[in-house]
């Protein structure tokens, strides 16, 4: 380049580009250092492991006091065996995200969202169904709330919030208004009728803190 007007002497385009290479070359020297990230030390991902479809395992079910041995995808949420297994379809399938209660069931006495949970690790544990609550022929005391209280329209969403009532109250039997409704938050009625549905979770714990 020529000298500028004030005199002093300018940089050729090589010795620039020499510069700016030397510059850059050092600055991921150095981020290759602090990083300890190098080329060669790039790890390549690991290949997923993919199960075969149809491939089934064995699996033992306890479900309302019996014991079923089933051949079932890895695959295969709590929810479908129930329902597309068992025949048990009082357990109702609606968001299957978890979200809206209506496939609870009891495991070793807690409500659980059937759709969230696999088959396979439901082994060794005592899973109540809707089914499974009548005894005798009777009614559970929560089912006979439901019903003298009306709390259910469509009828939907009913067994998971029965579900997710009973599994509260066998914890509590003491609950306040507030309590139920903030335990059953978990639990949505399209139909909207909420009020009642409180008013008989809570006649039905009065009436198993009287022993019924």
């Amino acid at each position: 380049m020529a000298s500028g007007g004030n005199g002093r002497k300018g940089v050729s385009r090589r010795e620039f580009l020499k510069v700016t290479g030397a510059v850059t070359g050092a600055g991921a020297a150095l981020t290759e250092l602090l990083t300890g990230r190098t080329e060669e030390a790039t790890v390549a991902p690991q290949k997923l492991v993919r199960i075969p479809k149809n491939q089934t395992v064995p699996v033992t079910l306890k479900v309302n006091g019996k014991v079923y041995k089933l051949k079932l995808e890895p695959r295969v949420t709590l929810l479908d065996a129930l329902r597309n297994h068992l025949n048990l379809t009082g357990t109702k399938k609606v968001c299957n995200k978890g979200e809206c209660g209506a496939c609870t069931v009891l495991m070793d006495g807690k409500p659980v969202n059937s759709c969230m949970i696999l088959a396979v690790d439901a082994e060794g544990h005592d899973i109540v169904t809707i089914e499974g609550l009548a005894k005798g022929g009777k009614l559970h005391p929560v089912q006979e709330a439901f019903v003298e209280h009306d709390a259910m329209q469509c009828g939907f969403c009913t067994p998971g919030f029965i579900m997710a009532a009973v599994g509260i109250i066998n914890q509590n039997k003491t609950l306040t208004l507030e309590e139920i409704r903030r335990a059953l938050s978990g639990n949505i009625c399209r139909c909207g009728v909420y009020p009642r549905i409180l008013e008989a979770v809570a006649d039905a714990a009065k009436r198993m803190r009287g022993g019924a």
